[in-house]
């Protein structure tokens, strides 16, 4: 299986069995931006989750919640951040989109307000690493070293429908879970089972990590040396929450479908995955279909009902406590027309 379609099989089951948000490919390094992204993220409600829901179906711009910008008296936006210009434009412009801002004129000057506090939303963090075939590890032990010792989530997992062995365990840190994915029919019937026929086997329960402690991140590696960073507590509370609002905001549907006959949608799982009956699996169409593809099968406009047509948005608002046009955003949306 690859690594993608074991991706969104694993996000489908999670999703029917977890509460809170679940998202895929995220970035969650610190001093290296881009440096290490995480498969999957699992956000886990906090005390003001609902309001958050009400707030915004979309990512809240970290400089918008940085901002000196509160619920009562509107300020001149350029007084009310501390960083460049063009990203303060760019944070206003997208915090009142989404409705977080509201905005009046005076006198020629655009003056912001909050139309609600930032909720305190989301409690732990929980990153993902997917591997299906140990077998092809990659650079899997030092990106889960880089996990523990950075520490921006509060548990890592190992995810992968290998056969987990003792060398396997002693390669990785201690502190990372490990969970043995099985299909129907091949586990030992000790895990959760949904209707999805998958199975997760715990081999390992992960271990807390410092998420309230400073980090350190490796960057480079050089013969007898590895250049790293030591990243405060702060910068690791800001990095948190971004990757909480970057969950909140794309969730883990982040795929396109075929345009192809061999395409049927599978929502076997309870949500709808890209399956090619001629390759008889999920494929990412992005990187897997065209016309080179061997099975590629051009659909005529005569035949517009062999592609179904999948929202995905709408998906997630009926499956997930993330609702897609909130109160907020509607209340935004009436306010702001006398600005355009």
């Amino acid at each position: 299986m690859s690594e993608f379609a074991f991706e969104l099989e694993l996000c489908a089951h999670l999703e029917s069995r977890r509460e809170g948000i679940l998202a895929r490919q995220l970035g969650a390094s610190v001093a290296d931006p881009g440096g290490r992204i995480l498969d999957v993220v699992c956000v886990e409600p906090g005390p003001a989750f609902d309001d958050r829901v009400a707030l915004s179906s979309a990512a809240v711009p970290d400089a918008a919640i940085e901002a000196d910008v509160g619920t009562g008296r509107a300020r001149y936006w350029k007084d009310a951040f501390d960083c460049h210009p063009d990203r303060a434009r760019r944070a206003v412009d997208r915090a009142c989109e989404i409705g977080f801002f509201e905005r009046e004129r005076r006198k020629g000057r655009e003056y912001v307000r909050q139309v609600a506090r930032y909720p305190d939303w989301y409690s732990r963090i929980v990153g993902i690493e997917n591997k299906p075939d140990l077998g092809r590890p990659g650079d899997l032990e030092a990106q889960l070293r880089t996990d523990v010792s950075l520490a921006v989530v509060d548990e890592i997992v190992l995810a992968t429908e290998s056969y987990v062995t003792r060398a396997h365990l002693n390669r990785i840190p201690e502190a990372v879970g490990v969970w043995r994915v099985h299909r129907e029919g091949t586990g030992d019937g000790s895990g959760d089972v949904d209707g999805d026929g998958l199975e997760i086997e715990v081999i390992r329960e992960p271990e807390p990590l410092g998420v309230e402690e400073p980090g350190i991140e490796p960057l480079e590696s050089h013969p007898g040396r590895t250049d790293i960073a030591v990243v405060s507590t702060d910068a690791k509370a800001r990095k948190r929450r971004r990757i909480a609002e970057r969950a909140y905001g794309k969730g883990w549907r982040t795929y396109e479908f075929p345009t192809c006959g061999a395409y049927h949608p599978d929502d076997s799982s309870g949500a709808t995955l890209p399956y090619c009956a001629w390759k008889g699996r999920v494929v990412d169409a992005g990187s897997e279909c065209g016309a080179s593809c061997g099975g590629y099968d051009p659909m005529s406009d005569s035949e517009p009902e062999s592609y179904s047509e999948v929202d995905l948005e709408a998906e997630r608002d009926r499956r997930t406590p993330w609702v897609a046009d909130p109160d907020g955003r509607r209340r935004r949306q009436s306010g702001l027309d006398q600005f355009e």
